[in-house]
């Protein structure tokens, strides 16, 4: 079985399941937890998406635990018992944690809870204006001259700076040679920040959501060669809850399903806490109060642990 088709038959019998379970009432009777232990890698934007979470269900009547953990002890952690849900599922990054946790069938994949997420060569927009929106294009003489043949990275050793290096060694985009200068993720920030300044032209790595999107209007470029993954280096963000958790929980495993946000909603949130450096719990406030529209969605079927009007619940918290 191909990866899509196993990515597709996961979330079919997860949203099966899901939907199973939301038919049961009450919620009271059918949930039998009152507490969400949550995975939270010190990530900014999963760290954000965490506390609007742990603000919604508090009113309901539940607990939100937020345990700092990597993403790799996380899966085991979910596999163990000691950890409920999980929402960073970063796919294909994380796919052997994934696949060892589901062919456990300890988990169960509800899908994204981020809608355009993405990785690759990226570049200030003003760049793109002048006509560079595809990875291809870094082998014309002309224009690698303009980038002074560097790609700016994040720390070597990542998955993402070894995609890199492996991009040069085979020329793929005529980068063979050209620099893959490798630094930390502010280090790299850092120089992207000073190129703007000047509107000098830069290739960096980049992604979404983050909040260098909306602080250099960054774009990334299409790599049909897939340096960075296929689809142009789309990627998955799941929401990943401990299968007994979700079995015995369908309150607050529907609302967990129902919890998505844009990459540019996500993007916008981690620019207010990481760049910002505003409080993480004033954040996740602002937004949910700025965002009625999306605070309905989520809590769409959902009640409070006792049965109540979860939406009324949550509007009276904020």
């Amino acid at each position: 079985m191909d990866t899509k088709t196993r990515s597709t038959l996961t979330l079919i019998n997860g949203l099966t399941l899901i939907t199973g379970l939301a038919l049961t009432a009450p919620a009271l009777a059918a949930d039998r937890d009152d507490r969400l232990r949550l995975v939270v890698p010190p990530w900014p934007g999963v760290t954000v998406k965490s506390e609007i979470l742990a603000q919604l269900i508090t009113p309901l009547g539940y607990t939100a635990e937020q345990q700092q953990l990597s993403s790799t002890v996380g899966y085991s952690t979910l596999q163990s018992g000691d950890s409920d849900a999980f929402l960073a599922g970063w796919l294909p990054a994380q796919q052997e944690s994934y696949d060892a946790a589901m062919a456990a069938g300890a988990i169960v994949d509800l899908g994204n809870n981020v809608t355009g997420a993405r990785m690759g060569f990226a570049v200030p927009s003003y760049v793109v204006e002048a006509g560079i929106t595809s990875a291809e294009q870094l082998a014309d003489p002309e224009i690698a001259k303009r980038f002074d043949r560097t790609v700016y990275s994040i720390e070597s050793g990542s998955t993402v700076t070894d995609m890199l290096d492996a991009a040069i060694e085979t020329d793929t985009y005529g980068l063979g040679d050209w620099d893959g200068m490798a630094s930390s993720t502010p280090g790299m920030l850092a120089e992207v920040k000073a190129a703007v300044a000047e509107e000098q032209w830069i290739v960096f790595y980049g992604w979404t959501p983050h909040w260098m999107v909306p602080e250099y209007d960054t774009r990334i470029l299409d790599d049909p060669a897939g340096v960075y993954g296929p689809d142009n280096g789309r990627s998955d963000v799941k929401t990943i809850v401990a299968k007994p958790y979700a079995e015995a929980n369908p309150n607050l495993a529907r609302l967990l399903d129902q919890f998505e946000l844009t990459a540019a909603q996500q993007s916008d949130i981690i620019r207010e806490y990481s760049l910002e450096e505003r409080d993480v719990e004033a954040v996740a406030r602002e937004w949910l109060a700025a965002h009625p529209e999306r605070l309905a969605a989520f809590l769409e079927g959902v009640e409070t642990r006792d049965g109540g009007d979860a939406l009324a619940a949550v509007e009276a918290s904020l």
